[in-house]
């Protein structure tokens, strides 16, 4: 919801506001702002006032604004609008239980409107420290307009809390005084909220604020087209997809997609492939979709894997770089060579993965010790029985090829992969007779310690001769 909100802002001219909703303290948790923070940062959906920025409607954390709710929330009671409810909560339990026991519609029954807090405090079921409700009237209005959905129906509201006993109001006061207060003008949030609006706008209209504009978005669905959960779908978190290797203009495009139509060219194909900002330009609310979009990861891992053929071989580096110190491949400061090597590399796999995390073990063997280069089983276990005649072959082949560095600038060392294939084609496919899958697999194992690698001869022409030589002899000794 944020990047429609963004797009839709940026088309405007508007100001995009980060508000941190931490009312509920029972689910407070102290790491979650930064997590916003993070992510809305690696995607790029950057805001232009919030807690970390200020602004002129300061302070952007609702915990931080209790005395600005407390004159609304008085105002609403003494005007008849709400009410003080002294119910504990073993009595609202015990209520709700014996209304689903009897089939009715379940809600507050009002037991405290109307009474003093020495006439409730003689009824059963008595709290010290009141909460306050709303007093729902019996006309409220039940229908709005959503610039998603056109005009829509929800259910009746009950007598909503809209300040709890410890002094935080409820998401539903909080969001409308501070709407007003910050200039919203349009709310975007998930239909799950589309049975709370009334209960908004009859507090608009209450408090005589202007009412903003509604768009109420479809819930993303997984494959079985069940609502998200972040038990069962790890993708449910958005910090999964920068961890599992995706890039964030990648995943931007993606949900875009979820709820939202490709580019119609000016022949009338459609593209979908696009920018956050042709996204912006073109935003119209009436192209969402309003039906819950399902969550395609195939369809993520095709766009990923575009979007990083694209990329430079210096930014697929740059990019793989974190990846390959969390898994300790690299240290936190590698060196100017090592980096260098990486860069060369990942023009290699940059065309062979699906993900960043998906170059980890194909990277590794680069940076690992020849004598402690671990060879995987399933590779091993594929090897012939003229595995050590064709690693003997393939030495002899490669020894009379110079595995100096040329001290003349631009020069074009004997090392190459060129030079490579051509001394590896002639020993082993002509000499040996053996076609190409079957010649190269022992070399390809030696190499990496892996069935599937980056491209053989370009892998040896990065190791080096004094490497290729040390993990060709390596393997045919353990033979």
């Amino acid at each position: 919801m944020s990047m429609f909100d963004l797009a839709f802002a940026r088309q405007q001219g508007g100001r995009f506001i980060l508000r941190i909703e931490d009312t509920d303290r029972a689910r407070f948790q102290e790491d979650s702002e930064q997590q916003i923070f993070d992510t809305l940062s690696w995607l790029g959906l950057g805001w232009d006032e919030g807690p970390d920025k200020g602004g002129p409607c300061a302070p952007y954390r609702q915990s931080e604004r209790l005395e600005t709710y407390r004159p609304y929330a008085d105002r609403l009671v003494s005007d008849g609008h709400a009410y003080l409810c002294w119910c504990s909560g073993e009595r609202l339990a015990a209520m709700r239980e014996q209304q689903q026991k009897l089939k009715q519609p379940t809600g507050y029954d009002r037991l405290c409107y109307g009474t003093t807090r020495e006439e409730r405090a003689e009824l059963p079921g008595f709290s010290d420290t009141p909460v306050v409700r709303m007093f729902i009237p019996d006309d409220a209005p039940l229908t709005f307009t959503d610039l998603v959905r056109g005009e829509v129906s929800a259910p009746r509201p009950d007598d909503q809390v809209i300040v709890k006993a410890d002094g935080f109001p409820t998401y539903h006061l909080a969001v409308v005084v501070d709407d007003h207060e910050m200039g919203i003008t349009h709310v975007v949030r998930g239909e799950e909220w589309i049975s709370s609006t009334p209960k908004h706008v009859l507090l608009y209209q209450w408090l005589g604020l202007p009412t903003p504009q509604f768009a109420h978005m479809p819930l993303l669905r997984d494959e079985k087209k069940a609502k998200i959960s972040k038990r069962k779908s790890p993708w449910a978190r958005l910090t999964w997809f920068k961890e599992a290797g995706y890039l964030p203009e990648a995943l931007l495009n993606f949900l875009a997609l979820l709820g939202y139509p490709p580019i119609i060219e000016a022949d009338g194909t459609e593209r979908e492939i696009f920018t956050f900002e042709e996204f912006s330009r073109d935003f119209d609310w009436s192209k969402v979709n309003t039906v819950g979009p399902v969550f395609n990861l195939d369809k993520l891992n095709w766009l990923n894997g575009h979007y990083l053929r694209q990329l430079e071989a210096g930014e697929v580096a740059s990019r793989l770089l974190p990846y390959l110190q969390t898994a300790g491949v690299l240290s936190d400061q590698p060196s100017l060579p090592e980096l260098g090597r990486l860069k060369e590399i990942a023009a290699l796999v940059q065309t062979r993965i699906t993900t960043l995390t998906d170059a980890v073990p194909l990277v590794a063997p680069f940076y690992t010790a020849d004598a402690e280069l671990p060879i995987a089983d399933d590779a091993r276990g594929q090897l012939k029985e003229d595995a050590g005649a064709v690693l003997e072959a393939a030495l002899a082949a490669l020894e009379p090829i110079d595995g100096t560095i040329p001290d003349t600038l631009g020069a074009q060392p004997d090392w190459n992969h060129e030079r490579i294939e051509q001394a590896l084609r002639a020993a082993l496919v002509d000499g040996l007779g053996i076609k190409p899958k079957f010649a190269f697999g022992p070399l390809r194992t030696a190499v990496s310690g892996q069935r599937i690698s980056p491209p053989l001869f370009e892998s040896m022409e990065i190791l080096g001769k004094t490497s290729t030589v040390a993990r060709l002899r390596r393997l045919r000794d353990s033979l």
